[in-house]
C-alpha cells in the first residue's frame, strides 16, 4: 500500500498565486465549520456573508494543500479554532492553519489489510473534546490528539473479509478479462458522529455485488453484478465510548425477527412496486436466514436531534445486490431512513423507501434537519434526498411523511423489475442523489440537491451448470445507451411543499454536495474540476474555478479573523477514471482580494 506524503508546500502556493491581504470581513473573531455538515442539524449551511452575489466574481485561491495521493479525494473538511483537520485518501489525516494552509501535524495511517471494500476514499473526520476521531476503511475506530496527531486510542470494530465465494468466483472467470472488483468487505466510509459522549459511525460494503469495469476503465460506466444467494454481510451502526473507545451500543440493519415485512405491493408513499409477491411467498420457507447475510450499508453521517435524543441516519441495499428471489420479503430495515435513541441505538421509527429493493437505491444522502411549516404551526423534521427522485420530508419524533417534493427526475419504468431481456430503469442505482449532501438554507425554505438525470439497464442473466458447480444466476446491471445523461443543480423549495423553484443544467456531471451561505450563493462541484457559485435565487451561475480535478467532496465555508473563506477537496471520484478527466490530491481554499 502507498504510503503519505504530504507536501506542505501551501506556503509557496500561495505566495505564487499573490494572495490577498485581509479585505471583506464576514465578522470578528472565527467561523467555525466545527463538524461534519456544519452542525448536528447536517444542513450544509454557512452564516457567513462576507462572500456574497455582488463580489463572489473576484473570489480566488487563497491557499492549496497537496496531499501526496491521488484520487478518491471525498473529504469535508472541519475547522475549529482556526485550525482544518482533513482525511484524506487513505485515512491519512493533517492539521492545518486554517487562514495559511501551514501544516501543523500530519498522521499517516498504516492499513492493517489491502482487502477493502472499494476506492480507499475517506469522507471527513469528527473533532471534540480536544480529539480527532477518524472512522477506516481496515475497519477502525482512531482517536488523535488534536494538538499533536498522537494516537490517542486505536478500535479495531472489524477485520474486512474478502468477500469472495466460489460461485463469485465462477461467474468472474466467465466475464472475461475486464477488471472485476468484489464487495462484501466492511469498513468504513462515512465522517463519524460525535454525540452525547459517543462516536457513532456505520459500516459500507455490506451489500454484495461484483463491478466490473467498462472499456475505459471506469466503474461507473461498467456494470453491477448482483448473484443469486447469500453473499452479503449484516450492516450496522455502533457507538464508541468517545474518551476510551469502547463499544457502548450495536444496532444491525437487518432485523433478524421478522425481517420480511408484510410483502407491501407500494412503497410507503404509494408507488407500485411490480412485485411477484406469491414466488417471494413460495421461497420465504427455505431463505428465513438470508437476514444473516442481508446487506444495508451506511454511507453517510446521522443528523442528531440532542432535545429528542434521536439520531436519523439511511440504509442502503438489501444483499444479494439486485437479486431479490432469495431474499423475500421487504428486507427491513433496509433502504430506509431510521431513527435511533443516542443513548442506547433502540429504533424508534423507520420508513422504508424502497422495500424489496433490485435497483440499488441507498438511503445514500445525509438526513438533515429543519422546521417544516404545516397549517397547524411549525412541526420539527427530518429530510432526506433520495435516490428514487424526490425529497422525503418526515416528522422528527414519529417518522410520519409530513411531504414528499415533487419529482427531481423523469421517471421511467420506476421499480420494474430486472428482466432476462434487460430493463430499461429510471434513474438507474447512482440515483438522483447519491451519497452527496444537500444544503438547506432556512430563512428562505429552499433546498439545493445535486440530481443525476439517467437510466440503467437491468438484466437477468444465467451461467449454465459445470461439473461440481451449479447454475448461477445473477442480475447485471448497466448504463443504459441512449437515454438521456445530465446533471442539474435543483432548489427545492420546503416552504411550499417541495416544489421546485429553480433547476440548472451543468455542464458536466454534479459531484460531492453542495454549500449554501448567507451571502445567497450555492457552491457545487463538478467531475470536470469545475468548482460553481450559484446565485441562491435563480441558479444563475456567478463564479467558477478550474481546479484541476473532479471535485470529491462537499465544500463548506468558514471564518478566520473575520474573513471568510471557501474550501473543497479536488482528487477526482471513482467515475473519473478514463472519463477524460483527471485525478488529483489538491485541497484547495478561496477568498476575496483587497
Amino acid at each position: 500500500m502507498s504510503r503519505l506524503a504530504f507536501r506542505p508546500r501551501a506556503a509557496a502556493l500561495a505566495a505564487a498565486l499573490v494572495l490577498l491581504a485581509p479585505a471583506a470581513r464576514a465578522q470578528e473573531g472565527a467561523a467555525d465549520w466545527p463538524m461534519f455538515g456544519g452542525g448536528h442539524d447536517n444542513r450544509h449551511y454557512a452564516p457567513l456573508a462576507a462572500i456574497d452575489r455582488g463580489n463572489v466574481g473576484r473570489l480566488r485561491p487563497a491557499w492549496i494543500f497537496q496531499t501526496g495521493v491521488t484520487g478518491y479525494f471525498q473529504a469535508e473538511p472541519v475547522v475549529v479554532d482556526g485550525v482544518m483537520y482533513v482525511s484524506t485518501t487513505g485515512n491519512h489525516v493533517a492539521a492545518l492553519e486554517a487562514k495559511s494552509g501551514r501544516v501543523l501535524w500530519t498522521y499517516t495511517h498504516k492499513a492493517r489489510t489491502e482487502k477493502i471494500f472499494g476506492p480507499p476514499s475517506n469522507r471527513g473526520v469528527a473533532v471534540s473534546g480536544g480529539l480527532v476521531y477518524e472512522a477506516t476503511m481496515d475497519g477502525r475506530v482512531i482517536a488523535l490528539d488534536a494538538r499533536t496527531g498522537k494516537v490517542v486510542w486505536d478500535h479495531e470494530a472489524v477485520r474486512p473479509e474478502e468477500g469472495e465465494t466460489e460461485t463469485a468466483s465462477a461467474l468472474a472467470a466467465q466475464l472475461g478479462d475486464k477488471p472485476i472488483q468484489g464487495s462484501s468487505r466492511l469498513g468504513f466510509k462515512m465522517p463519524p458522529l460525535v454525540a452525547d459522549g459517543l462516536v457513532i459511525v456505520g459500516v459500507a460494503g455490506a451489500g454484495y455485488g461484483l463491478h466490473v469495469e467498462d472499456d475505459k476503465g471506469g466503474l461507473d460506466g461498467g456494470s453491477v453484478v448482483g448473484i443469486e444467494g447469500g453473499y452479503g454481510r449484516r450492516g450496522w451502526l455502533a457507538a464508541y465510548d468517545a474518551k476510551t473507545g469502547a463499544e457502548r451500543w450495536r444496532w444491525y440493519v437487518t432485523k433478524a425477527d421478522g425481517w420480511e415485512g408484510g410483502f407491501v405491493a407500494t412503497t410507503a408513499d404509494g408507488e407500485p412496486l411490480h412485485r411477484d409477491i406469491a414466488a417471494e411467498r413460495a421461497a420465504a420457507p427455505q431463505n428465513r436466514e438470508a437476514w444473516r447475510v442481508g446487506g444495508g450499508s451506511l454511507w453517510m453521517t446521522p443528523a442528531f436531534d440532542p432535545d429528542l435524543g434521536l439520531i436519523f441516519l439511511g440504509t442502503g441495499n438489501p444483499a444479494p445486490q439486485n437479486f431479490g428471489l432469495t431474499r423475500p420479503g421487504d428486507n427491513l430495515y433496509t433502504m430506509s431512513l431510521v431513527a435511533l435513541d443516542v443513548k442506547s441505538g433502540a429504533l424508534r421509527w423507520h420508513f422504508q423507501q424502497v422495500p424489496h429493493d433490485e435497483w440499488g437505491y441507498d438511503v445514500a444522502s445525509p438526513p438533515f434537519l429543519l422546521d417544516y411549516p404545516t397549517p397547524q404551526g411549525p412541526v420539527k423534521a427530518v429530510a432526506q434526498g433520495s435516490k428514487t427522485g424526490w425529497l422525503y420530508v418526515h416528522d422528527r419524533a414519529t417518522g410520519k411523511l409530513l411531504a414528499r417534493s415533487e419529482p427531481l427526475i423523469r421517471h421511467k419504468n420506476l421499480y420494474a423489475p430486472p428482466t432476462p431481456e434487460g430493463t430499461i430503469v429510471s434513474p438507474g442505482p447512482l440515483g438522483a442523489i447519491s451519497w452527496h449532501p444537500v444544503a438547506y438554507d432556512a430563512a428562505t425554505g429552499l433546498a439545493y440537491a445535486q440530481i443525476r438525470h439517467g437510466a440503467a439497464t437491468y438484466t437477468v442473466k444465467t451461467v449454465p451448470a459445470a461439473p461440481g458447480r451449479p447454475e448461477i444466476r445473477y442480475t447485471e446491471t448497466s448504463e443504459a445507451r441512449g437515454e438521456p445523461s445530465f446533471s442539474t443543480l435543483t432548489a427545492v423549495d420546503l416552504a411550499q411543499g417541495g416544489a421546485i423553484a429553480w433547476s440548472q443544467k451543468a455542464g458536466s456531471r454534479l459531484s460531492g454536495g453542495t454549500l449554501a451561505t448567507a451571502g445567497g450563493l450555492v457552491f457545487s462541484g463538478e467531475e470536470d474540476g469545475h468548482l460553481d457559485a450559484h446565485d441562491a435565487r435563480t441558479g444563475e451561475i456567478l463564479w467558477r474555478f478550474q481546479c484541476g480535478a473532479g471535485i470529491g467532496g462537499p465544500p463548506v465555508s468558514f471564518a478566520v479573523d473575520g474573513r471568510q473563506y471557501v474550501a473543497v477537496a479536488a482528487g477526482g471520484a471513482s467515475f473519473t477514471k478514463g472519463s477524460g478527466f483527471g485525478t488529483g490530491d489538491a485541497l484547495v481554499v478561496f477568498a476575496l482580494p483587497d
